[in-house]
């Protein structure tokens, strides 16, 4: 497999013991199998959980908290443990890493997120191996991110990398519940042809916060971006290397097409827009047509909400409601409330910029 750039999404349950705590040994297989990557100039970035893990390690866990507050603490001192591990690890085979925070807000607009984007550039070309995780000290309730999951199919995404490789506990997507008698690893999944929702467990990992719907939902947006997606056992030793040298592991999610970073962005920023558009019918039409792409015209702008500025994601909604897609906006939202039912004027969000539900 051709790659030169790749995001590692590394569950909490692949490093964590039974107990919860952390498995340093294989942190330090991750670690070595990285480390072999930037030597043959394959691009890393890693999206680590397992800082509140960390942190139970180290904190007295028997206060009563309420449910924020411990989060906050465990996660706050566990995250120096993580880093710490990790620098140590990368300091013997001679590489820096990096720590990079981040939470929903910072994607909110066009201006944070190029900021974070070049941030993750510079680090890579220094070949710095930048480790992301969610902000959890700051990150509470509509500010969370679902999981890392959904961070990670956003880095992706915005760095416009040519695979992301989703390590968990177990071997891949099964057909069913893998505890259940015969089940077995589905090899490759077209997101065109394949209804895995029937059969994939909604249910939550034991230490994380995603579970394998959530996976295969963001693995099935990465695929409609063109790019290509696997899950695989993340405790199996050398499982990345192997992998990416060809061997069948886990499940591949087949990439459908390509599309142009912005369009990323878009795909990604469910719960980041500024604002909603609200589109007549003959807007719901030419946008959702499959005979010809078009752009969002003011003409079929019946009504703007919220406030946004030149650059921002927009929500777009028909008139009863349903969500079509998002879409970065031409204007601020000042100038577009005038603009409202015009015909002959630039469009609002021209096709390049959208990205509608499919």
């Amino acid at each position: 497999m051709k790659t030169k750039k790749i995001v590692i999404k590394i569950g909490t349950n692949v490093i964590s013991k039974d107990d919860g705590s952390l498995d340093e040994k294989i942190i330090a297989n991750i670690q070595t199998q990285v480390s072999a990557l930037k030597k043959n100039g394959i691009g890393v970035i890693l999206v680590s959980s397992g800082a509140v893990g960390a942190g139970k390690s180290l904190v007295n866990d028997h206060d009563k908290l309420d449910t924020i507050s411990r989060r906050q603490i465990l996660a706050s001192v566990g995250q120096i443990r993580l880093m710490n591990i990790y620098a140590e690890l990368f300091a013997k085979d001679d590489l820096l890493c990096a720590q990079v925070l981040a939470t929903k807000e910072d994607f909110r607009d066009r201006r944070h997120y190029l900021n974070i984007r070049n941030c993750l550039e510079g680090l890579m070309k220094k070949n710095i191996v930048p480790i992301v995780n969610e902000n959890d000290v700051i990150s509470i309730t509509e500010l969370m991110f679902t999981d890392n999951d959904e961070l990670a199919g956003l880095m992706a995404a915005m760095m416009s990398v040519d695979a992301m490789i989703i390590l968990t506990n177990i071997d891949g997507v099964y057909d069913k519940s893998p505890g259940e008698k015969g089940a077995r690893v589905i090899k490759e999944i077209n997101p065109k042809k394949l209804d895995y929702e029937n059969f994939i467990s909604p249910e939550k990992s034991s230490f994380g916060r995603g579970g394998m719907l959530t996976k295969c939902l963001v693995a099935e947006k990465l695929a409609y971006l063109g790019i290509e997606t696997f899950v695989v056992n993340g405790k199996r030793p050398n499982v990345i290397l192997d992998l990416l040298g060809g061997e069948e592991i886990g499940t591949r999610f087949v990439p459908v097409k390509n599309a142009s970073s912005r369009i990323k962005w878009a795909a990604f920023a469910g719960g980041f827009e500024k604002g909603v558009v609200i589109v007549d019918d003959g807007a719901e039409k030419a946008l959702v047509s499959k005979e010809k792409v078009s752009s969002l015209l003011f003409v079929g702008v019946k009504k703007i909400e919220g406030e946004f500025g030149n650059g921002d994601i927009v929500k777009i909604k028909n008139l009863r409601g349903k969500d079509l897609g998002m879409g970065i906006v031409q204007c601020d939202s000042g100038k577009a409330r005038g603009l409202i039912g015009q015909k002959n004027i630039k469009p609002l969000i021209h096709y390049n910029y959208l990205f509608l539900e499919k």
